[in-house]
C-alpha cells in the first residue's frame, strides 16, 4: 500500500526526522487560507498522486508552457492560484502510464534554499532478505537516469538484523554523500529515525528523493515516497487509515475485498492462476503463441 507526499512527511515529523512546514488542500475554496498559514517567503505547491515524475509531468490538454505538477510561487495568492489551477485535472508522469491520474489533492509548503540535492533510500532486499540503504550524491528529478547510465555514483548496503543500525551505518551514508561537519551528526541521526520508523511501520520502500543540503547547511527531507507491506496492515491500523483507494486500479481494489491479488495489464486475456511464477510462465507462453 502506498501514502501520499503529504502522509508520509508526517510520518516523517511523528520520527523527528527535518521536513519542511506544509498544509493539505483538497478543496479550491480551501487553498488561500492553507498557503495564509505558511511563512513563505517561498511557497511550493505540489500535486498528490502516487505516482513519481511530478515536477516533469504535464497536465492533459495544458496550456502552451504550463508547468507540470510541483510549482515554485512567491506569494499566498499565487499559490492559491497555482493549486486551484491543479485539482481535478488529470497529470501524466513517466510512471502514471499514459491515462495519467486525477489531482484530488494538493500540497502546499514552504520552499527551501537549496544548496545540494541528494538521494536516500531504504527498501527491502529480497536477495538478503534484509533491509538496505540505497544512497547517491545525484539526488532529483534524474535519479532513474542515473542509476542506469552511472550506476557506480549510487551506494548500496544492507544492515544485519541481529546487530541492528549503529552509527557506522549513518556515518557510512554521511561519507558517501560527501557530507561534512555537523552534517555528519544529522545524517547519522536522520538514518536512526529512518531505520526505526521503517521497521516499526512494516515499510516495504522509504524513498527520500531530495534529501537536500540547505543554505544553512542542514540536512532536510524535501519529498517523502513510502510503501507498506500489505500483507502486515492488520496490525498498522494508522497507516492503513491513510489508504487512498482513489489511487487504486477499481478491478484490483474490488479483487481485495475477497482477499485475491488482481493485477491489472493491457488486453483482453485473463489468467487464473495460484502462483507468481506459473503466472509469469502462462504470460510468457500466450505471447510466444501471439
Amino acid at each position: 500500500m502506498n501514502i501520499h507526499e503529504y502522509q508520509a512527511k508526517e510520518l516523517l515529523r511523528q520520527y523527528g526526522a527535518p521536513v519542511s512546514d506544509g498544509r493539505v488542500v483538497l478543496k479550491a475554496e480551501e487553498a488561500k487560507s492553507a498557503a495564509g498559514e505558511l511563512d513563505g517567503p517561498v511557497w511550493v505547491v505540489k500535486a498528490q498522486i502516487h505516482a513519481g515524475g511530478r515536477g516533469k509531468g504535464r497536465f492533459k490538454e495544458a496550456a502552451a508552457g504550463e508547468k507540470g505538477g510541483v510549482r515554485v510561487t512567491r506569494s499566498v495568492a499565487e499559490a492559491a492560484e497555482e493549486a486551484q489551477k491543479m485539482l481535478g485535472r488529470t497529470l501524466v508522469t513517466h510512471q502514471s502510464g499514459p491515462a495519467g491520474k486525477t489531482v484530488n489533492r494538493v500540497f502546499i509548503e514552504d520552499g527551501a534554499a537549496i544548496a545540494r540535492e541528494l538521494y536516500l533510500a531504504l527498501l527491502v532486499d529480497r536477495g538478503s532478505s534484509r533491509i538496505a540503504f540505497v544512497c547517491s550524491t545525484e539526488g532529483g528529478m534524474d535519479i532513474e537516469e542515473v542509476a542506469a547510465s552511472t550506476p557506480e555514483k549510487i551506494l548500496s548496503f544492507s544492515v544485519d538484523p541481529a546487530a541492528g543500525i549503529s552509527g557506522f551505518h549513518g556515518r557510512r551514508v554521511a561519507f558517501a554523500l560527501g557530507l561534512e561537519g555537523k552534517q555528519v551528526k544529522q545524517c547519522v541521526d536522520l538514518v536512526n529515525r529512518l531505520y526505526r520508523l521503517f521497521v516499526e511501520r512494516d515499510c516495504e520502500m522509504l524513498e527520500i528523493n531530495p534529501l537536500i543540503v540547505t543554505e544553512d547547511g542542514d540536512l532536510r527531507c524535501l519529498d517523502a515516497k513510502m510503501g507498506f507491506d500489505s500483507n502486515a496492515l492488520y496490525r498498522q491500523k494508522e497507516i492503513l487509515a491513510l489508504r487512498d483507494e482513489t489511487e487504486e486500479d477499481p478491478k484490483e481494489l474490488e479483487a481485495s475485498k475477497f482477499d485475491l491479488n488482481y493485477i491489472a495489464l493491457d488486453g483482453e486475456i485473463g489468467c487464473m492462476v495460484n502462483g507468481a511464477g506459473l503466472a509469469m510462465a502462462t504470460m510468457d507462453i500466450i505471447k510466444l503463441y501471439g
